[in-house]
């Protein structure tokens, strides 16, 4: 189920954030049982990769030590896991309301095709890991019943859109793992570089745009979010180098969750936000 990789759903809580409605107990209370719903059909999908997958992943250097791979973890286990799972994440998903259901059925049937078909089209597969992003997003604003800015679902795309490309660059820069990722043979890193710039340069930019825009600074009552863009130059600057790390076989995405600059530098960059945006 990769608990260590439900971080990720924490994109979730974003709009309530960022709508300053943090210390609202039922506002927060809703967004906080979205992001535990996600988390519950985050590791369904997990599970569903890993049964997909278990043949590709038992010739694969390190996946081949995963629970179902290696047969700690018997296959019929597992699919008991996924539809226990799946059920009662229904069940939340209704009592959160049918908008916030219908943005999670969503991310949920493109994580269905990007498990048996999408994952194969180079190009397409990052595509659809920075669509899963956005539909937390707007699952969050759902949940919370907050309005989530345009900004928000822009840089969201853009951001996971540019980890998505560094994961790939990653990949094809270490053997073994065209084994497992049809889609990887039909990625160049020339490519992947470019377009890693480009989204790179626009996220900064359009999170720049977003704190120096007159409706932010009216909206909370504060001109300075845009000091928060320091720590977001760093980050950026400390998942490239992660991504270029050649002796480590971890995926980019997967290290800086355990990086601790990288952590130092989202936890200074999230406390500045919240700081500014409640304090002023």
């Amino acid at each position: 189920m990769r608990p260590h990789q439900w971080v990720k759903n924490l994109f979730v809580l974003v709009p309530l954030v960022f709508a300053q409605e943090l210390f609202e107990t039922r506002v927060a209370l809703r967004a906080v049982f979205g992001f535990a719903i996600f988390c519950l059909v985050a590791g369904a999908v997990y599970i569903l990769n890993d049964l997909v997958d278990i043949a590709a992943d038992r010739k694969h250097p390190t996946k081949k030590n995963r629970p179902l791979a290696s047969g700690k973890v018997p296959e019929q286990a597992a699919r008991s896991a996924l539809g226990v799972l799946i059920l009662v994440a229904l069940g939340g998903m209704v009592f959160l309301g049918w908008p916030f259901l219908g943005a999670t059925m969503a991310y949920l049937a493109l994580n269905l095709a990007y498990s048996f078909a999408l994952k194969k089209v180079a190009y397409l597969d990052v595509l659809c890991i920075a669509a899963g992003f956005e539909l937390r997003v707007i699952a969050g604003a759902f949940a919370a019943e907050v309005p989530a800015s345009w900004y928000v679902l822009v840089v969201t795309f853009l951001l996971a859109l540019f980890l998505g490309l560094g994961k790939r660059l990653h990949e094809i820069g270490h053997s073994g793992e065209g084994e497992t990722r049809a889609a990887l043979r039909a990625y160049d890193a020339k490519v992947i570089t470019a377009l890693m710039a480009l989204s790179g340069l626009a996220t900064v930019a359009t999170y720049a745009a977003y704190t120096v825009d007159a409706h932010t600074a009216e909206m909370f009552g504060t001109g300075n979010l845009w000091l928060s863009t320091v720590f977001v130059l760093v980050g950026f600057g400390r998942f490239l180098m992660l991504v270029r790390r050649e002796d480590d076989a971890d995926s980019p995405t997967d290290a800086m969750l355990r990086d601790v600059p990288f952590i130092a530098t989202l936890g200074c960059w999230a406390v500045c936000v919240v700081a500014l945006i409640y304090i002023g």
